[in-house]
């Protein structure tokens, strides 16, 4: 029988902490000693991050400015431009070998495009892909609401998809978001899921990426924690 993908929410947590939890969770599946596939779920603070394909143009403020308002900024080893995350985004992190699956790296991001659109039509909104773009936008008025980035090492995946649901997008203006210029973006919120409250609507969303990741990746989701894998709290 083909092992669960483990499903670990992490809270509310600052991306740095989190980005170290990843590079140790893939450095194990790539070694071995973590023998489970994961899905990480989280919430962060406002923080950017600047992917390996990043333009001078997609970050127009001084990063030092950036900090004084409360952002962060990293730069990351996914592929990509610039991205924002912050509270009220729901961003999830795959550490998948991909072996058990396809090693195609294409795929793996149309798998997690899937994933997000058929989760996105749950919640009774019409998404789909933006040719020759990764991620998500809206059908009707092309405005993006996802976001995906990806690194792989040996096969075995890290960094993965952003969600846009409840959170801030004023704070989009910060960045030109993913190096789009005059990109629009909104979240499952602006696009009128409202009537659920905002506790409401983040769980809905989450129990419909959770039930669309099981369904794309043909795998059940099991949810754990760190310390059932034996992983400290703090990285």
């Amino acid at each position: 029988m083909t092992a669960p993908i483990l499903a670990i929410e992490l809270g509310r947590r600052r991306y740095g902490e989190v980005l170290e939890l990843q590079r140790t969770l893939c450095r194990d599946r790539v070694a071995g000693t973590l023998g489970h596939d994961l899905l990480l779920l989280v919430e962060h603070e406002p923080v950017i991050t600047l992917g390996r394909s990043t333009q001078a143009a997609s970050l127009p403020l001084p990063r030092g400015l950036l900090e004084q308002r409360g952002v962060e900024v990293f730069e990351v080893e996914r592929g990509g431009d610039a991205t924002l995350h912050a509270p009220g985004q729901l961003v999830g992190y795959p550490i998948l070998e991909l072996g058990g699956w396809r090693r195609d790296l294409h795929w793996y991001l149309r798998q997690l495009e899937e994933v997000l659109i058929r989760a996105l039509a749950r919640l009774e909104i019409r998404a789909d892909r933006n040719p020759g773009k990764t991620g998500v936008w809206t059908v009707d008025d092309r405005r993006k609401i996802a976001s995906i980035g990806i690194h792989v090492k040996q096969w075995v995946t890290m960094h993965g998809f952003a969600l846009n649901v409840i959170n801030d997008l004023s704070l989009f203006e910060l960045i030109v978001p993913c190096g789009i210029p005059n990109v629009i973006m909104t979240s499952v919120a602006a696009e009128g899921q409202t009537g659920r409250g905002a506790e409401g609507l983040w769980n809905s969303t989450r129990d419909a990426v959770l039930a669309e990741f099981g369904e794309v990746f043909e795998r059940e989701i099991e949810a754990a924690t760190l310390a059932s894998l034996g992983v400290s709290q703090q990285t």
